[in-house]
């Protein structure tokens, strides 16, 4: 049974991190999907705009993977920096966007040092918008889209 990894910050919630959800879940299968998500410092050290507290976060995570994919009990781990325990504990695979290749490429390198074997990579496509620009959480907040992709302003 595979044991699978994906982390962010998950605020807003969006059909970009349903799709990386769904990923990840797929490639679980029976076995263990493991999200890292971002401790309040990190998701806030990183960002120009506001982030939910982590509770709150949290919260929402686990009504959205359980409404999309009925898990009742989502394995949510809180994460202080960018590689969380994918670098020291036994995983199968990691699911990232394009735009999160990087560190997971990164995150093998780390693991090869430890003599640990590399996580297959994932990658999922961007979800784009009604004006075929990425969903984005950022975009969101700016009020420019929802969380569907659904253009709010002109």
């Amino acid at each position: 049974m595979a044991r699978v990894a994906v982390g962010g910050t998950f605020d807003p919630i969006h059909d970009g991190h349903i799709s990386l959800l769904r990923r990840a879940y797929d490639l679980g299968g029976e076995g263990e999907v493991v999200i890292g998500l971002t401790s309040d410092e990190m998701a806030r050290e990183s960002r120009t705009r506001a982030v939910r507290d982590f509770d709150v976060r949290e919260k929402n995570l686990r009504a959205v993977v359980q409404r999309c994919f009925g898990i009742k009990h989502a394995n949510i781990i809180k994460i202080d920096d960018q590689c969380g325990s994918s670098i020291y504990e036994d995983f199968d695979f990691i699911v990232v966007s394009p735009e999160t290749l990087p560190m997971a490429e990164k995150i093998n390198r780390l693991r090869a040092k430890k003599n640990l074997k590399p996580l297959r990579i994932s990658v999922v496509e961007y979800q784009l918008a009604q004006d075929l620009v990425r969903i984005s959480s950022t975009r969101i907040y700016e009020g420019k889209i929802d969380k569907h992709g659904k253009i709010l302003i002109g």
